[in-house]
Formats: structure tokens, C-alpha cells, sequence
């Protein structure tokens, strides 16, 4: 991949990789090398951890189309590779978190995509894209789970910063759906979230004192959805310079 041609995007907007039952297999062992080199890339460049993840769903049995998707990774990278996270010296402390979900996003079972990052001042300090536990009924059981993921990282990042004499309390988490955040403030369960586990109000009953607050923020400017989804170049680029990514040699 030396010799590569660089491309914008780690993933094609729009991209849906399957399994792909039909497709020529590839080598095993490359595959995977591929991919745990990628994984380890990921502890610092978030950017590519949603391509990275997607790919690695297919490591038992990878066909020439996932291979494919990785060699675009490859690619990108091959265009980027002075980009890099900036931690500037006379920020804020303040701890924020972005919370985003993919609904139904996984091809093979359905399940949902919870992506979440967390801040402290315009430093990322934490970032994670998981695949939901649970199948989600709606958007916004799905919005909803990731939520109370995000809040767990939230709690942790918390707890270790007490250590060091920093106190939070409400606690920003911002989420583009409006359905799930009447959920963790309305005092009445409604009978339609009672499908939800019952593991997952725990961000309910913190929000109700006074531990976190979830805030509306429009689709355009949800950070998070950097781990969730495949976007164009125009946006994918303006959502990894608001994570702090540079580019060192310029």
C-alpha cells in the first residue's frame, strides 16, 4: 500500500459492508493483521475507528469486499498521516460528552451502533464505538442506550478525576434526539419506554439529581457521529478538527 493512491474518506458515504456469503475469500491471516494494525492506530486516531470497527466484524471469514474496505482505510491514511490529536496548554477543564447511535446499523444481526466521546476543555480524552448489546425497537431506544453508555464513561472519568480535587456535577451530554432526552427528565415513565431495560435508566435517575445534563445539539454539529456512520469528505473533515486533530506538518 506504499504506492497507494491517498482518498479522502476512511469510508465511502452511504457504505453498508455485509457478509458477503457469496464473495471470494481472502487470507485469513493478512486480514487480520490488517486489522489488529489498525486497532492499535485507533488509541490515537479516533478518525478511523468506525471504519476500523466495521471491518473487523468480518475477521472469521473475510471476503475480497471487506478487504476492500480495508485497503480504503489504508488509503486514507496514506493522505493523512501528519494528522494528529493536539492537546492545547491554557484550556478549560470543563468535562462535556457527546453522545450518538446508529439505528439498526449492523448488517448481520440488526443491532445498533453507540458511539460516545468525552472532553475535557477541547482536549478528547475518551472515545468508544460499540455495537449495542440489545436490539432497539426505535431511534430512540437506540439514542437512549448509547446515552447511558456514554454516562457510564462519564461517571468513570468522574470518579478519577475526584482524585485530583476536580468536583462535576451537571454534567453536559449532548444528543441530536429530543425523544431520548424527555426520557431521562420526564418524572412519568410513559408506557412506550417500558420496552427499554430497565438497566439502562440509571441516566434517568442522575440526570434527576443532578449528576449529568443532557442537552439538545443538532445533527450537523453531533461530534459523535463520527463513530457511528460513513460521511462525506466535507463533514468528516469538519468533525475531526472539532476533536482537535491537526496536521502536524503544516
Amino acid at each position: 500500500m506504499e504506492n497507494c493512491t491517498p482518498i479522502g474518506t476512511p469510508t465511502a458515504p452511504g457504505t453498508k459492508i455485509r457478509a458477503d456469503l457469496s464473495g471470494k475469500a481472502v487470507d485469513l491471516k493478512t486480514y487480520r493483521g490488517m486489522i489488529g494494525s489498525l486497532m492499535y492506530l485507533t488509541t490515537s486516531r479516533p478518525n478511523i475507528m468506525f471504519s476500523t470497527c466495521l471491518c473487523a466484524r468480518y475477521q472469521a471469514s473475510p471476503k475480497e469486499s471487506h478487504l476492500s474496505a480495508v485497503k480504503r482505510i489504508f488509503r486514507y491514511l496514506k493522505g493523512t498521516a501528519n494528522l494528529g490529536l493536539w492537546y492545547p496548554k491554557d484550556t478549560s477543564f470543563e468535562l462535556i460528552a457527546y453522545s450518538d447511535a446508529d439505528h439498526a446499523g449492523c448488517m448481520l444481526d440488526r443491532k445498533s451502533t453507540s458511539g460516545h466521546i468525552q472532553f475535557l476543555g477541547d482536549k478528547l480524552v475518551s472515545w468508544t464505538w460499540k455495537k449495542q448489546l440489545c436490539v432497539s425497537t426505535s431511534t430512540t431506544e437506540a439514542e437512549y442506550v448509547s446515552a447511558a453508555s456514554c454516562f457510564s464513561q462519564v461517571l468513570w472519568i468522574r470518579t478519577q478525576l475526584r482524585d485530583y480535587g476536580f468536583i462535576y456535577n451537571k454534567i453536559p451530554i449532548y444528543c441530536d434526539s429530543k425523544n431520548a432526552i424527555a426520557i431521562s427528565t420526564n418524572p412519568v415513565q410513559h408506557t412506550k419506554t417500558k420496552h427499554i431495560d430497565v438497566r439502562y435508566y440509571f441516566v434517568k435517575d442522575n440526570a434527576e439529581k443532578g449528576t449529568v445534563e443532557l442537552y439538545f445539539v443538532n445533527t450537523d454539529y453531533q461530534l459523535a457521529a463520527l463513530f457511528t456512520k460513513p460521511l462525506d469528505e466535507k463533514r468528516f473533515n469538519f468533525l475531526i478538527s472539532k476533536l482537535g486533530m491537526l496536521n502536524f506538518k503544516t
